[in-house]
């Protein structure tokens, strides 16, 4: 058997044959999420014209300036002004008009009375408190002016950056897209979820828990689903799905068993398949596979749902943030207190699953170190990092930990 090799000596290995995906310009709802990689700048200002913050009355100030409940200014009404509405362009001398929030204020105006300092008049309004100037008047260009930048090349685009964009007249922007993701689960004994089990039959959840992962990560997923032990017929649904991939994550059939056939099939066409020190997550493999686009890589996965996931973590979840051009690449790690002691094995970098409280920074074990654990898992909210020269931990040591689920970034 090959020597191990770090785990971060495989991830680097992987890393340095994936590229980010080409920009494309995309609607805006579908860019939620994605990084935009143009500098954009607004076509319009923000407002795009004086607008009134409230509804009530345009008027001259000079002409209302005295106004009080002891001494209330009567104006005639020259028209009334809604947002879309815009009927009355200039107010005339001497008058007021009813006008609704948004709605653009007449040349002429350079305040607005709410309604509440008012008798609501239509043909007559009595107005029994005085603004200040340009109160409650919403200045042209006062948000952002044309031509101001509103995203930044390398922003990753939320609801309030989309929002801004729709604002200033942008429907569609330049970013990286989702990768889409090939997820296959290999192996006679699985089963989709409903059907019935035979006696040597277990339920495929590495299929769900790596598509789902991947979703998580911001991909769009194929989910295969289930693939018999034959080389044959896994290369057979690879070369399908080639030309639609970016990136293929196979699970299980990739240690050193009889029936371990993602390795028999792939190791011919060039896929390197080794030893990684650390546990869970052992048997690993990487590669290129050459399909009708092109090059696409090819991350293949223990079979243990434990070492399936935590691999997702450490090695795919990083490929795809490249892909999508996101930054940081690698999980970001904290540091928290363990909440009871543990011993790991000489010479392997350790994941073990833990609950983190933030609060106490504390982190408390979860389940077992078995591969299998898959209860402990969906227990966990984290994984406590254990380096290969740590056998033994007490209470109260610090450790290395990174969030799941996207809570890290």
């Amino acid at each position: 058997m090959p020597e191990a090799i770090t785990p971060d000596e495989h991830r680097a290995r992987i890393l340095a044959r994936i590229e980010p995906l080409p920009a494309r310009s995309t609607p805006l709802l579908d860019a939620l999420g994605l990084v935009c990689v143009e500098d954009v700048r607004a076509a319009v200002s923000l407002p795009r014209f004086d607008n009134s913050g409230m509804d009530g009355y345009a008027v001259r100030r000079a002409e209302v300036a005295g106004a009080d409940d002891r001494a209330p200014v009567t104006l005639p009404v020259a028209g009334e002004i809604g947002a879309g509405q815009a009927g009355l362009q200039q107010l005339p001398v001497g008058a007021a008009a009813k006008i609704m929030t948004g709605a653009p204020v007449p040349a002429g105006a350079d305040a607005v009375v709410p309604y509440e300092w008012t008798d609501r008049g239509a043909e007559r309004v009595v107005i029994t408190r005085a603004p200040d100037d340009g109160q409650h008047i919403r200045g042209a260009g006062e948000d952002l002016t044309a031509g101001e930048l509103v995203v930044a090349a390398g922003t990753v685009l939320g609801p309030r950056h989309l929002g801004l964009l729709a604002s200033v007249g942008v429907a569609q922007v330049q970013v990286r897209p989702r990768p889409r993701v090939v997820v296959v689960s290999t192996g006679s004994e699985l089963r989709a979820p409903g059907e019935d089990l035979a006696p040597d039959s277990i339920y495929d959840g590495n299929s769900f828990l790596l598509a789902a992962a991947a979703l998580r990560a911001g991909a769009r997923v194929d989910r295969v689903g289930i693939v018999a032990d034959s080389a044959q017929e896994f290369l057979e649904v690879l070369r399908d799905r080639l030309a639609e991939a970016d990136l293929v994550v196979t699970s299980g059939g990739v240690s050193q068993g009889d029936f371990d056939i993602v390795k028999a099939a792939l190791r011919p066409e060039g896929v390197w398949f080794g030893p990684v020190a650390m546990q869970p997550g052992k048997p690993q493999g990487f590669g290129m596979l050459t399909g009708a686009g092109g090059e696409v890589p090819v991350v293949t996965l223990p079979g243990n749902p434990v070492s399936s996931y935590v691999s997702f973590h450490v090695f795919v979840l990083p490929a795809l943030r490249r892909r999508m051009g996101l930054a940081p690449e690698v999980p970001p790690t904290l540091r928290a207190r363990l909440a009871t002691g543990l011993t790991s094995p000489a010479g392997k970098q350790q994941y073990l699953r833990g609950r983190y409280d933030a609060a106490a920074g504390r982190v408390t074990p979860v389940g077992g170190a078995g591969s299998h654990l898959i209860g402990g898992l969906a227990r966990s909210d984290c994984l406590l990092v254990l380096p290969p020269g740590t056998t033994a931990l007490e209470a109260g040591a610090e450790v290395e930990i990174t969030l799941l689920d996207g809570a890290q970034w």
